[in-house]
């Protein structure tokens, strides 16, 4: 199975700044993305972005495009979301995520998560 470990997170200030990372381990596979999801209490877990395998294509929510930015380093397996400008609106649980194929928005389609890590953003 595909592992994912998560780091980052933390309590920061609006309008400033944090970094994800997500490491992944196990098999690998030619045609695959890499996602980022985020939950807040009580509300339904929402797409935030992906990249995929292969050309490092970049997919993003509406509510997240030109303050995050999704990055990948195949060489440590490493998946990173930065995160800028962040508004209170921004805290949740971040979750990243693992399927085989193309770019899905919809949670139900991927395969392996990690645990989670908690963004606060105080205003």
């Amino acid at each position: 199975q595909v592992q994912l470990a998560e780091s980052g997170g933390g309590l920061v200030q609006a309008g400033g700044s944090l970094r994800l990372s997500c490491a992944a381990s196990g098999p690998t596979f030619s045609s695959y993305v890499m996602g980022w999801f985020r939950q807040a209490p009580e509300k339904e877990r929402e797409f935030v972005g992906a990249i995929t395998s292969s050309r490092s294509f970049t997919n993003y929510a509406d509510s997240v495009k030109g303050r995050f930015t999704i990055s990948r380093d195949n060489a440590k397996n490493t998946m990173y979301l930065q995160m800028n400008s962040l508004k209170p609106e921004d805290t949740a649980v971040y979750y990243c995520a693992f399927k085989v194929g193309g770019i899905v928005t919809r949670a139900f389609a991927y395969d392996y998560w990690g645990q989670g890590t908690q963004v606060t953003v105080s205003s």
